[in-house]
């Protein structure tokens, strides 16, 4: 007859299969179900003890590979980015240069705009008018945009008959590097520092 293997110890017990043993036989049952129990656990321990996760020495490798990628794209990030912020910078001016030319036109009792507020757009639903022109956005009135920061000055005469722009990186080396300027000329130029005199020591786009 073929001897039943108990799944718990409570079959050697109270299993109807096991009704018809003594005394000794339901030790024996009891033993070898506590045997099997043991030999499982023991084969459980080995196969989590193969397991086991990174070491500190590959970790220290992923993020020394990590630390190494970073050096190389945030320099070229930071380029991209001031190249970017350049570029918006003296499309900013010939903006202003036109919305001047445009202001001058419309205006011509006034003369060219003297701040950058007074070429912004009116509050609300107003018309325009030669102190809120609205022939340049919200942002550019504002005086800084993309990185940079714009000034007027040299707005001389009556009616007004010059002026001078002058965008500035607004953290030098991190959103830009060269400054820029232009005037009545509606020429843009470039210089390393900041100018004084759009056209003195500085290098025409």
């Amino acid at each position: 007859m073929r001897k039943l293997i108990p799944e718990k110890v409570s079959d050697c017990l109270f299993d109807p299969r096991h009704e018809g043993l003594n005394r000794t036989s339901r030790t024996f049952c009891v033993q070898s179900r506590f045997t099997r129990a043991t030999r499982e656990n023991q084969m459980s321990t080995q196969l989590g003890g193969n397991r086991k996760g990174f070491s500190l020495i590959e970790l220290l490798i992923v993020v020394a590979i990590i630390l190494i990628i970073a050096a190389i794209a945030i320099p070229n990030l930071l380029r991209s980015r001031i190249a970017a912020n350049e570029a918006s910078a003296v499309g900013s001016l010939r903006t202003l240069n036109t919305a001047e030319i445009t202001y001058n036109t419309t205006y011509p009792t006034v003369g060219f705009a003297c701040s950058l507020s007074t070429l912004g757009p009116p509050s609300g639903s107003t018309s325009a008018t030669s102190t809120t022109a609205g022939l340049i956005d919200a942002n550019l009135s504002s005086g800084i945009k993309s990185g940079y920061s714009f000034t007027m000055s040299n707005c001389i005469g009556t009616p007004k008959y010059s002026y001078q722009y002058t965008a500035q990186p607004t953290s030098p080396g991190v959103s830009g590097q060269r400054y820029f300027c232009t005037d009545t000329s509606a020429i843009i130029q470039w210089a390393s520092s900041l100018m004084t005199t759009c056209g003195t020591s500085t290098t025409p786009l």
